[in-house]
Formats: structure tokens, sequence, C-alpha cells
């Protein structure tokens, strides 16, 4: 959600001078758990573990996670709380979120059994580039994260946020889809399969119907939000919309 760090906001939640191991642990139990159900997505449907495409994106996806991790247990628990929020509360949210999970995992099932029977002939040059696509999106997701600390996965607004107009939000009032748009797109490439772009291809709609209900939410209760969509005209691509 578009808001900004108070002047007075602490970045660390301690008990004793220590962070939050509790959420720490939360936080690695779900990236552990994350892997597991990715791996057994994708080497389950390809038959074998003989499936170096998939290897290495498990790695682009989850190494930069993993050091995200730490260093927000460490530097901000309250936005890794926020970070790890999955239940929305809007009816529409819910049912986008329930079509785009849908979607995404047949784009997560078709590779392997792309990879198993040999249907998709992906150059290696392209899924390493698709690779380095999905790795440097998951760092503008950081980036912005960073700019934005109550940049939550659920859609509402919080008592006491404050509008961001800056940096990143001066170009899109939501460069959080921007960043996750090329992984997207990229990630059925960095798995080896021609075939999952089909169902990957129109998951941007399910962006946009996201975006158009919680621009509703933030009109209604983010003061400010009115002004900043006349200033920063483009949602998600700047120039484009």
């Amino acid at each position: 959600m578009e808001t900004q760090r108070p002047e007075s906001a602490q970045p660390v939640s301690e008990t004793h001078g220590r962070p939050n191991m509790s959420l720490g642990l939360r936080a690695a139990m779900r990236a552990v758990l994350g892997f597991v159900v990715y791996g057994a997505l994708f080497f389950g449907t390809a038959g074998t573990f003989d499936y170096w495409e998939a290897w290495v994106f498990l790695g682009a996806l989850f190494i930069p996670a993993i050091g995200a991790l730490i260093y927000l247990v460490r530097a901000d628990p309250e936005l890794l709380e926020r970070r790890m929020r999955m239940r929305e509360e809007r009816a529409r949210q819910k049912v986008i979120m329930m079509m785009f999970t849908a979607t995404w995992l047949l784009v997560f099932a078709l590779p392997g059994l792309d990879r198993r029977f040999g249907w998709s002939a992906v150059p290696t040059w392209l899924v390493i580039f698709s690779d380095g696509v999905v790795l440097a999106s998951y760092v503008f997701v950081m980036r912005v994260v960073l700019e934005n600390r109550y940049a939550s996965r659920t859609i509402g607004v919080e008592e006491g946020q404050q509008l961001v107009t800056t940096g990143l939000y001066a170009l899109v009032r939501h460069p959080m889809y921007l960043a996750i748009l090329p992984l997207i797109l990229c990630a059925p490439l960095a798995l080896g399969s021609w075939w999952a772009m089909v169902p990957a291809l129109p998951t941007p709609l399910f962006l946009v119907m996201r975006i158009l209900d919680e621009e509703e939410a933030l009109r209604e209760g983010l003061p400010g939000y009115v002004d900043y969509m006349q200033e920063t005209r483009s949602r998600l691509i700047p120039g484009v919309w």
C-alpha cells in the first residue's frame, strides 16, 4: 500500500535487545514450505530431479528471498509482518487472488510436464536470460518494499499511513506490480517451457483487476490519494496505463 515511514517509526522490534526471533522463525518456515511446494510441483510433474532449469529458477527465486528475510528480521520486523499477511478482507480481492492462484499453479505445473514429454526446446541462453529477469524483478520488488514500508501483500489502509509520492511512486502509482510483471512473464521460459506461456500471458489482466479495486480502497481510505492520482497518471506502466 502507498505509505511512508513516519520519522518516529522504530525499524527494529526487539525483546531484550534481540530481533523478533519468533517472527523470523515463522518467516523461515514459510520460505522452506514454499521451496518444498514449488520443488514438488516442478520435479513431481517432471518425474525427475534431473531438471536443471527448475533448480536454477528456485535459486533465482529463493536465494534473494532468504537474504531479504534475514535483513527484514533485523532491520524492520513490522514490514516483514505486513509482507507475511495473506488473508484478503475485500470480497473482490479474494476472487481475483483465487483466479490468479489457480492460473499460476497451471503455469508452474506445465513446465514439468513439458520437461517429461519433451514438448519444448527453449534455448539455454534464453533460459539463463529469463532467470536473470526473475532475479532482477525480485531486487526491484525489494526496492519498492524498502521505499514503502506499508507495502503489504493484502489490500487495505492502516491507521497512520502516509502517502508516498516520491521515487518510484512518482513514475507509477503501483510500482510493486510493475516489479513482478517481468517475473510473471519470464517464469515459464526460465523453466524451459514455451507451452507454459499460454496460461502466463493473460495473468497481467489479474494485476489490472487488482489495481482497479485497490485504487477504490485507497481513494476511500488514504488521505491525499485522489490528488496523487491526478499528479501521477500512470498506474502500472509509465506513459501507457
